[in-house]
């Protein structure tokens, strides 16, 4: 059934219909980032190379009378529970799409850190669309799913496919990535969060103090060439983010934190994303235990999580 087929009737619950759905989505890291210049419609070009990796929010949809939204685990006080979540909002692009009432509980299980440059607030909306999809029966393409992801952020679209892919315009056309093998990573949490919007803004400002003109954004291809080796060693020698100047200018203790998980033998250091989580790049499980733990003692550390890429996608238990 397309969306085109669905009537405001078509929300009635039939016998026998699923009440409840449960998806998982992971949680990312940007191998690569180029930022270019600001764009008259208030966002920059980038490029960029997703890598899905193991640390997963769940997303549970219920049937229900109304839209509803509850949440446990990983930072949930930071998590808003109104129209402002975007996995709220996914549900309501859904119901819109599909010609329906959004009458669905949703209930968030968190593992990926909030505001913490992973995309935790896109793996939920990614997690929202495919869960209420499988409830509704709504029978959307992924194609369609994809199409509405885009219109939620930049960062959702990736979460429904995983693994690892190329990101262009505003990161929400993707290409996938040929990498092999799996790559061994450590996640330090900081203690508060970061705003994106703010990142960008202090990147467009250091930028404009020092003279400097931002020029097309690409991926160098040595960290293509690694991913397809499966190579450890030549990926964290290519690992590229143009958003830890701002970061660490925001936030210097961040710098700490990088600091102190090179100083204990990864092999690549990373801001994830905008930031503030930090991301290592191990040789293998017993140097991410090493680098874990002398990340555990840093003051700059709020929690470190350890977890392997590439990861699945979105993806219904």
């Amino acid at each position: 059934m397309t969306a085109a087929a669905l009537t405001p009737d078509d929300d009635t619950p039939r016998p026998g219909a699923t009440e409840s759905v449960t998806v998982r989505v992971p949680a990312k890291v940007n191998l690569a980032l180029s930022v270019g210049p600001l764009r008259s419609d208030g966002y920059h070009d980038l490029a960029t190379v997703f890598h899905a990796v193991g640390l997963f929010d769940e997303v549970t949809a219920s049937t229900a009378d109304g839209l509803a939204l509850t949440c446990e685990g990983e930072g949930q006080v930071d998590v808003p529970l109104d129209d402002t979540n975007l996995a709220w909002r996914a549900a309501e692009l859904l119901a819109r799409t599909a010609g329906r009432s959004p009458a669905v509980r949703l209930h968030l299980t968190k593992g990926i850190p909030v505001a913490g440059g992973m995309a935790g607030g896109s793996a939920d909306a990614a997690g929202a669309l495919v869960a209420c999809d499988a409830l509704w029966g709504t029978g959307l393409s992924r194609d369609d799913l994809h199409a509405l992801a885009a219109q939620l952020g930049s960062d959702v679209p990736f979460a429904l496919y995983g693994g690892t892919a190329m990101g262009t315009g505003r990161g929400e056309q993707i290409t996938p990535v040929l990498a092999r093998g799996e790559f061994h990573w450590v996640f330090a949490f900081a203690h508060e969060g970061l705003s994106t919007p703010a990142v960008f803004r202090e990147l467009d400002r250091l930028r404009e103090e020092a003279g400097e003109q931002a020029a097309a954004p690409g991926v160098d291809e040595e960290l293509l060439r690694a991913l397809r080796a499966g190579d450890s060693t030549l990926l964290g020698a290519a690992l590229r983010n143009d958003l830890t100047r701002p970061a660490t200018s925001l936030r210097p203790d961040l710098r700490a934190t990088l600091q102190a998980g090179q100083d204990a033998g990864a092999i690549g250091t990373l801001l994830s994303g905008s930031g503030p989580t930090c991301a290592f790049l191990a040789a293998d499980a017993a140097a991410a235990a090493r680098v874990a733990a002398a990340l555990e003692a840093a003051p700059s550390v709020r929690a470190v999580r350890r977890a392997l890429g590439p990861a699945a996608g979105a993806h219904v238990l």
